[in-house]
C-alpha cells in the first residue's frame, strides 16, 4: 500500500497519516479525530459481538451517490478504475458510545476526503492505548470482509471497535492507532487516533474490531 500523506494535507510527506477532521457525539459520547503517525505495524484475528446507542458521528461526507457516497462492490467497473485508499485522502473519526455501559463501543469513521474513488477492505487494524496487539476481528461480525468498498469522494465506510470491560484488571486509554489493510491483509502504517469530549477516556479486558461497511453498526 502507498504510503499517506500527512495528516494535515498540502504537500506529500513521508510517514504521514489520515487526516485530523470533524467528529461529535451528545451525552456520553467522546469523539476523537486521526492525528500523529505511530512507529508499529501488526496483525490479527479473533472474536465479539454488537451493540448500539442513538447517538452518532458526522465526517462531513459531501457526496450524493448511494446511501453515504459509497459504492460498494456491485459495480465492477468503478471498483477496477478505483485504487485504494490512502492516509492522506482520508478523514478518519472515532466516536466513544455507551460509555461504561452494556455493548462501549468505539464507532469509527473513514470518509475519502480526494478527488477520485478508493477503495477499503476486511477490517481496520487497530491497538488500543499503549497496548501493541492488534485487535482480532469480531467472530460474531457478518460476512465478507474480503470483499472491496468503493469510496466516491465524500463517501464514508464505518467499522466499530467493540469494548469488553469486568472490572479488575483492565486497561484504560483514550487514544488507538489504526491503519488501513490491503488486499493482500497486509496492514499499512498505523496513525494515533485521540478520543475526547465528556468521556474521553475508555476501558477494556478484551476487544474486538468489525469489518469496514457502508452502514453504521449498531445504528439505531
Amino acid at each position: 500500500m502507498p504510503p499517506p500523506r500527512g495528516g494535515g494535507g498540502g504537500e506529500p510527506r513521508g510517514g504521514g497519516g489520515p487526516r485530523g477532521g470533524r467528529g461529535g457525539g451528545g451525552g456520553h459520547d467522546a469523539a476523537g479525530t486521526a492525528q500523529s503517525p505511530s512507529a508499529s505495524n501488526g496483525d490479527g484475528k479473533g472474536g465479539a459481538e454488537r451493540a448500539n446507542s442513538g447517538d452518532d458521528t458526522k465526517a462531513g461526507t459531501r457526496s450524493k451517490t448511494a446511501p453515504g457516497g459509497t459504492d460498494e462492490v456491485a459495480n465492477k467497473a468503478t471498483t477496477v478504475g478505483a485504487r485504494q485508499c490512502r492516509g492522506d485522502e482520508m478523514l478518519v473519526t472515532a466516536v466513544h458510545r455507551l460509555a461504561g455501559q452494556q455493548g462501549d463501543h468505539l464507532l469509527i469513521t473513514a470518509s475519502n476526503e480526494g478527488t477520485k474513488p478508493c477503495w477499503v477492505t476486511s477490517y481496520p487494524a487497530v491497538k488500543l492505548g499503549d497496548d501493541d496487539a492488534v485487535l482480532p476481528h469480531s467472530k460474531k461480525d457478518n460476512p465478507g470482509g474480503d470483499k472491496r468498498i468503493t469510496l466516491q469522494p465524500g463517501g464514508t465506510a464505518y467499522s466499530a471497535v467493540n469494548l469488553f470491560d469486568y472490572g479488575p484488571d483492565n486497561q484504560t486509554a483514550q487514544s488507538f492507532a489504526i491503519a488501513l489493510r490491503g488486499a493482500d491483509g497486509d496492514d499499512g502504517p498505523f496513525y494515533s487516533v485521540d478520543t475526547k469530549g465528556e468521556k474521553p477516556q475508555f476501558s477494556w479486558n478484551e476487544a474486538d474490531v468489525l469489518n469496514w461497511n457502508t452502514e453504521k453498526p449498531y445504528d439505531f
